[in-house]
């Protein structure tokens, strides 16, 4: 049912948006606030701090990932933004800390939500982090750098994953909640990239930005990160098989249309086999993703599940959008089809992470 009805948005509202999302960059708000009424994000929180109290499940997360990227990738992952600070919070947070941060998505209108895991540099590596937050008596001052921020801007509070023991790697990664408005904490200017361009990413750096124990998600139990890590590549995963569902779906019923000597171009072995192809792809991503999502849901560690599926993800979404530019031909170039948007959304995952979470 929560499928269905996913779909049914994705295809009737979505779609019809993402172009114009991507040119201009913005993303209309009765559109997230549609999306909002979903229950997507509400619908999980307990009942005590306003929401639902529906059963979390890492596979239904999987599930609306995928559709929603089905629609747009931009407008997917803005959509879902609040589950980067609610779904930790539900997971991990103290009694108060549910209480404060919970009541601000459980209301009736979208709410931003925001992380900053990535960090501009290369060697990028969740588990070796170069962030910290170091104990100072009664506080931690953080310092470090992040980019790749959805909605880090409208956000009142956001998480924020520094290291306080690089030798502990995963072990020693623990996430601050932090106030916008925190001395020490800046927001920049909305980046500029290659894909994902109608959504508001920022980099957000912390200079010796002070923070009280109770900003510590978890408490002095602290978090699980490698588990946080599993679900948003489970995540990621999922949205990059929606993004090469939606390039191989409109290159398949291209190709079924357009005749080349008098015979539509899919009758044709080499393209006939390329959309084969694809579709096996595309099948062999989602269950990568969702055999993880069940271990996620069955508690089991899926580091490595999780790791498998983002990085084959990351691969197949590629070939895929490329080869549905490929089988448009020069068409497959030009904004008049989605194609060539699907293959600038689809090169994100290669380097992107920690942006959306089931």
């Amino acid at each position: 049912m929560i499928r269905d009805t996913v779909v049914a948005f994705a295809r009737d509202e979505i779609r019809p948006a993402a172009r114009e999302a991507d040119e201009t960059g913005i993303i209309p708000l009765p559109l997230i606030e549609q999306a909002w009424e979903l229950g997507l994000v509400r619908g999980v929180i307990p009942e005590q701090f306003g929401g639902y109290g529906d059963s979390r499940s890492a596979v239904t997360g999987a599930i609306v990932a995928e559709e929603l990227a089905f629609g747009d990738l931009s407008i997917a992952v803005h959509a879902l933004a609040p589950r980067l600070i609610a779904f930790p919070v539900i997971e991990f947070g103290t009694e108060e800390q549910r209480t404060r941060i919970l009541k601000d998505f459980a209301s009736d209108t979208f709410t931003a939500g925001s992380a900053a895991l990535i960090e501009p540099r290369f060697d990028f590596d969740p588990s070796a982090l170069t962030t910290t937050a170091i104990q100072d008596g009664a506080s931690f001052l953080l310092n470090g750098a992040k980019c790749y921020a959805p909605l880090a801007a409208e956000s009142r509070n956001i998480l924020v994953f520094a290291t306080t023991n690089r030798d502990a790697e995963f072990a020693g990664v623990q996430g601050f909640l932090i106030p916008s408005t925190t001395t020490g904490l800046t927001i920049g200017g909305r980046e500029h990239n290659m894909g994902l361009k109608g959504l508001a990413s920022y980099e957000v750096k912390l200079e010796n930005c002070r923070v009280g124990q109770e900003s510590r998600l978890g408490g002095e139990q602290g978090i699980d990160f490698a588990r946080i890590v599993s679900q948003g590549r489970v995540a990621m995963a999922a949205m990059a098989v929606g993004v090469a569902r939606a390039a191989y779906e409109y290159a398949k019923d291209y190709a079924k249309e357009r005749k080349a000597f008098g015979v539509p171009i899919a009758t044709k072995q080499a393209i006939a086999f390329m959309l084969a192809e694809m579709a096996i792809e595309i099948d062999a991503t989602r269950l990568l993703a969702w055999e993880a999502a069940a271990r996620l849901d069955s508690g089991d560690d899926a580091l490595k599940e999780s790791s498998q599926a983002r990085n084959y993800a990351a691969q197949s979404a590629l070939m895929v959008t490329d080869n549905a530019v490929q089988i448009l031909g020069g068409h497959g170039y030009i904004r008049e089809h989605p194609v060539e948007m699907f293959l600038r959304n689809a090169r994100s995952f290669a380097v992107i992470e920690g942006i959306a979470i089931v």
